[in-house]
């Protein structure tokens, strides 16, 4: 083709790009159904991985659930089992009240959740774990890489190891878990995999750089992914990328911006953090940043020369914003050791 023709039907579809995007924030995407599929979530445990497990159990997912901790693994899987049990109830009255059982679609012997001990941070571990699960429940079509940790110790002070474990955990742990679920993905051509990033994946703060550089890694991870599933001309691997502003789940407790800012950009309630998240993932939403505002601020990293950058920072009280939160930390730290003696 002319590479000037070429040229205009490129940005004929550039700006029909333009065009869908804008349809659909007049118009709301039909929910695709997940019913019946497998999916995973790492991290979910506690926080929005916990939220994550609920709501895909209430749209009738397989829920797999991989943490760290099992205690609270099994915490969230009794969760899972009583949204189960009301789902399960509510076909059954329906079904009597209609007279026909066929109108329940999934019975309660059919949603069932399955926990695995799991430390994403170690590859071995991720891909004896990934085989467990295809083994015991089937191929996963819905992956969620949520598992997260953050050290809260400025740069000179952070041990080497705890900046190892937050990219491990943060970063390379997206590596392992697409490598194990990727492949059946591209051979079926369906799929969906969600990666939770952050909002500090995409402009930073001082204070927290291995947290930040993770982030950007899982980012810059996910991006070349969709990159190469569209090369492949995969499209029905869809992909979603979550960056919200600070979540108050008290992974950050203490983290402050100005006093006078605040009532205005408040830390995002964890629920509503994942409904928005499950709105872009059910409607096949690239990405999505919570609140709006994250896209401006992006944005105007991009185009401001980095001194107009740090003085809106220091307008903000962004600059510091992570400094109480990481003397919390350290108080804690420091409490803990006197308590045992150290």
């Amino acid at each position: 083709m002319n590479i000037l023709l070429e040229f205009f039907v490129v940005t004929f579809k550039v700006l029909w790009a333009f065009v869908l995007a804008a349809a659909k924030w007049l118009v709301r995407p039909k929910e695709k159904s997940v019913a019946g599929q497998v999916c995973l979530i790492t991290g979910a445990g506690s926080g929005l991985g916990r939220l994550f497990a609920l709501e895909f159990a209430r749209r009738r997912a397989l829920l797999v659930l991989w943490d760290i901790n099992t205690q609270s693994n099994e915490e969230t899987a009794g969760m899972v089992r009583h949204i189960y049990r009301e789902i399960s109830e509510e076909a059954a009255a329906a079904a009597q009240q209609a007279g026909d059982g066929e109108e329940e679609v999934l019975p309660h012997c059919n949603l069932q959740v399955y926990t695995y001990t799991c430390d994403v941070s170690k590859r071995e571990n991720v891909y004896l774990t990934a085989e467990r699960v295809r083994q015991e429940v089937g191929e996963v079509s819905v992956l969620v890489n949520n598992a997260g940790v953050v050290s809260g110790h400025h740069l000179l002070e952070c041990p080497d190891e705890l900046i190892e474990r937050t990219m491990m955990v943060n970063c390379h742990a997206h590596f392992w878990t697409t490598k194990a679920f990727l492949p059946k993905m591209l051979e079926m051509n369906h799929g969906h995999i969600v990666t939770v990033a952050s909002s500090l994946g995409l402009f930073s703060t001082a204070g927290v750089e291995d947290y930040c550089a993770s982030k950007f890694g899982a980012v810059g991870f996910h991006e070349s992914l969709s990159h190469e599933l569209k090369a492949a001309d995969k499209d029905g691997i869809k992909t979603t990328l979550v960056c919200p502003y600070l979540v108050d789940t008290g992974m950050f407790r203490g983290c402050r911006i100005r006093k006078e800012i605040e009532p205005f950009l408040p830390p995002l309630k964890p629920d509503y953090c994942v409904k928005q998240a499950m709105r872009a993932i059910l409607t096949d939403q690239p990405m999505i940043c919570t609140p709006r505002l994250m896209y401006m601020v992006t944005f105007m990293k991009s185009i401001l020369p980095f001194e107009a950058v740090v003085c809106m920072y220091r307008f903000l009280g962004a600059d510091k914003c992570m400094y109480p939160f990481i003397a919390q930390r350290k108080q804690a730290t420091n409490n803990n050791e006197a308590k045992n003696g150290i």
